[in-house]
């Protein structure tokens, strides 16, 4: 069969369908589709020798977007068997066979019925095949062909990515590269010009230019100034076809901005400036600011200020706001109008961050001149120290001079300063002070162990001006009288053991005292026994600030004295020496051979008569035990043995398991025994007990023909229909089990439940018949006959 087509539109197809007629004749024309590249009609066998008939191979082209009434003609199968008797039958499959093509299965042709968009899909791949209308078997193998669809320009160039913002530095050199944009064009690349783009610029001139192919953007300009002009809006075209006339086009916009460069320096607005700063002003503050002004941003904004030189370099310091890139100026020292009244200062201001590509524009620093004018003012008293330590003893006398504080007038006129006391807390009316002279007195009596350090505010002011007050800052120490005994460090609980050896240490003791370490360092420690000595205890001074106890005899009992009494002195090495007694209770104890204390209460007596604490717990636990058997045995006693049966009435004859969960104790239809038995056997059907149905069903008669020769499935359909259809079922489901075995086995049922209660008579002799298999159940049961008969 040969594919035609007519699909040369423009001049170059008519040369290439030409081309391929006349040239395809000696070459694609005579290609048939061998083995290789034909599917075998079902049925035939492979030969080898070369087909008088075959397809004629061809490509079809069809024109996108075509918006004619008619369908589109593409093309013309014809088979070589065809004489144009209408008896062969051509049919297309393959990619949009009968909904996009379809042919005519007489004639061959073939038409397109939609319009396609080669931008969707390029080509359709289709199989075509020739059938006698007649015998409908197959007159040429199948055969593949490609129906490829023609582009138009219908696709205007895209920008998929714009607009575009981009930045270029400032003072770039012309030709620099700022951006390229790409427009894609979704028209065939590959077939004439549609896809064919060229750049140009329609906005952005003179500035900015754009490359035709590539559609780089460049500078078209010497050293463009950002600070003249920053931002600049450049619109691009895209035109296919290669730019000819009819092409379509698309544009975008690039927005460019000049980013800043270091390329002007820094400038004072003025060459000299005033400042003036009054001399109450505070070291430390801020008093004064300056700027120098940059056209540039950013970084290289930056500046530093310094003080390159004058005679105020020494009171007064600059430093840069990083924020506002302003001076500044602070005070170093305190300023007095009476010494100096004024001050000059040069003041540089630099850039931090240097571009040496700009550096011919001269030096990126610039220098002004500042005067500081110092004010006079009146000023309130300056004390002489910024602070006063003073010191006085505790208990001394109310009225005791602690100290002076002195304050003057640091003004030309000098006025006489007067003093007080702020009393703010409670501790400044402890401290009286002379409102002339400046003198501090106590106004109580101070205990030193109390409280050791006072805070106190003194204030001065100036008779003439009181609203001028200085203020400064007292501490009072007070010092310490060795007005506190010594005594124990704490209450010790000395024990000592019945079984206590002569000389030997039952408790180290220490001491303590308020007073400070001047007045009670060293503690010396002895025995407050009067003339007698004690017989029992003794105590040594360690001179280290501790004593030791000692005992004086061996064993000590509880039985005749459970308690001594110590009594100890303790004096400190204070001016004047004090000293305190105190008293160290010691208590008897019974102990283990190691030292550890056993016990030291009266109920360890016990011990003496042999019994030991263990046992007296053994003994507790013994009783307990018994008392709790005891309760055990009267509970049972007294408990009543309920019998096993109720009612000798309550007698069951049967029992029923169930485990559905159905109409309760009386739902035992599901478990009854005819279900299970041969249909012929098998007798009326029973009612289920709990339900009584108002109307009894029709009965049922089954010929015995019927089960004789009815199959298993049959006799489970007619169970189901049965209770289907019968009233007396409950609303729930039941399951029902059936184990019958149908009627096709020559043995018929063995099973137990088709047999009687009683001892069958039935001749087992048949068993015999039935193979190797039954030869041990013939013998089994024979001998079972044997013996009956006998």
């Amino acid at each position: 069969m040969r594919i035609t087509s007519t699909s040369c539109i423009c001049p170059v197809l008519v040369c290439l369908c030409f081309v391929q007629r006349c040239y395809g004749a000696a070459h694609h024309g005579s290609i048939k589709v061998t083995r290789n590249q034909t599917k075998h009609i079902e049925g035939e066998t492979e030969v080898h020798h070369r087909p008088k008939r075959g397809w004629v191979w061809n490509q079809f082209f069809v024109l996108e977007e075509h918006m004619g009434p008619d369908p589109q003609y593409v093309g013309k199968l014809h088979s070589n068997s065809d004489k144009g008797d209408g008896s062969v039958k051509y049919i297309l499959t393959g990619e949009g066979a009968g909904t996009i093509f379809i042919i005519d299965d007489t004639t061959g042709d073939i038409h397109s019925t939609k319009s396609l968009d080669r931008e969707q899909k390029t080509h359709y791949v289709l199989h075509a095949q020739a059938i006698d209308r007649r015998t409908n078997k197959p007159l040429e193998p199948e055969s593949e062909f490609i129906i490829k669809v023609q582009d138009i320009n219908d696709n205007a160039p895209k920008f998929t990515d714009g607009p575009y913002i981009v930045t270029v530095p400032e003072m770039s050199e012309m030709g620099t590269s700022v951006l390229q944009v790409t427009a894609t064009d979704a028209d065939d690349p590959t077939y004439g010009n549609s896809a064919r783009v060229v750049y140009s610029i329609l906005q952005g001139q003179p500035y900015f230019s754009v490359d035709p192919k590539t559609g780089v953007i460049r500078t078209a300009l010497h050293n463009m100034d950002r600070e003249a002009r920053e931002h600049y809006s450049v619109v691009i075209q895209a035109k296919d076809m290669a730019g000819q006339v009819g092409g379509l086009s698309g544009s975008t916009t690039v927005n460019i901005t000049l980013t800043d460069v270091n390329d002007n320096p820094p400038r004072f607005p003025q060459k000299h400036y005033q400042l003036y700063v009054p001399e109450s002003a505070q070291v430390g503050s801020a008093v004064g600011k300056i700027k120098a002004n940059d056209a540039d941003t950013g970084s290289n904004a930056d500046m530093k200020y310094t003080i390159i030189n004058g005679d105020g370099s020494g009171v007064f310091s600059i430093s840069t706001d990083k924020e506002t890139r302003e001076g500044i100026l602070s005070l170093k020292k305190p300023l007095n109008y009476e010494k100096k009244k004024s001050y000059t200062l040069n003041i540089e201001g630099a850039n931090t961050h240097l571009d040496f590509r700009f550096s011919h524009l001269g030096p990126f620093k610039d220098v002004t001149m500042l005067k500081i004018i110092v004010g006079d003012v009146d000023e309130p008293p300056l004390f002489t120290m910024p602070s006063y330590v003073m010191e006085v003893y505790e208990n001394a006398k109310i009225g005791t001079a602690v100290g002076t504080v002195t304050a003057q007038d640091p003004d030309t006129a000098n006025s006489l300063v007067r003093y007080f006391i702020d009393h703010n807390t409670e501790e400044d009316r402890y401290f009286t002070i002379d409102a002339s002279t400046g003198t501090i007195k106590t106004a109580k009596i101070f205990d030193r162990e109390e409280t050791p350090w006072y805070n106190i505010t003194v204030a001065a002011s100036e008779i003439d001006n009181p609203g001028l007050v200085s203020h400064v800052p007292v501490g009072v120490k007070i010092l310490d009288v060795n007005d506190n005994p010594p005594e124990l460090a704490r209450d010790y609980d000395v024990v000592v053991c019945e079984n206590a050896k002569p000389g030997q240490v039952i408790q180290t003791v220490t001491a303590t005292d308020k007073d400070n370490s001047a007045n009670g360092a060293r503690f010396h420690f002895s025995l407050d026994e009067g003339p007698s000595l004690n017989p029992n205890f003794t105590l040594r001074d360690n001179e280290d600030n501790t004593a030791s106890i000692l005992t004086r005899r061996r064993r000590y009992s509880r039985t005749t004295q459970d308690t001594y009494y110590l009594p100890v002195l303790i004096s400190d090495g204070g001016v004047p020496p004090l000293s305190s007694s105190s008293t160290l209770t010691i208590r008897v104890c019974a102990c283990e051979r190691d030292g550890r204390v056993r016990t030291c209460h009266a109920e360890a007596f016990l011990s003496s008569a042999g019994l030991s604490t263990g046992a007296l717990i053994a003994i507790l636990l013994c009783v307990v035990i018994l008392l709790a058997i005891v309760v055990l045995f009267i509970t049972l006693r007294r408990s009543k043995k309920e019998p096993l049966i109720i009612s000798e009435e309550d007698v069951r004859e049967n029992v029923v398991t169930y485990d559905d969960e159905g109409g309760g104790e009386e739902d035992t239809e599901a478990f009854d025994i005819t279900a299970l038995r041969n249909p012929s056997a098998a007798e009326e059907l029973k009612y289920r007990r709990d339900v009584r149905p108002e109307v009894k069903p029709a009965p049922k008669h089954h010929p015995s023909s019927g089960l004789d020769s009815i199959d298993v499935q049959e006799f489970i359909k007619q169970r189901l229909a049965e209770a289907d259809l019968d009233p007396s079922v409950p609303p729930y489901d039941s399951l029902q089990t059936y184990a019958y075995e149908g009627h096709r086995s020559e043995a018929g049922s063995i099973s137990s439940l088709d047999s009687a209660t009683t001892h069958s008579d039935q001749d087992y002799n048949y068993l015999g018949d039935w193979g190797p298999e039954f030869k041990k159940l013939a013998e089994l049961y024979g001998e079972i006959e044997s013996e009956r008969t006998t």
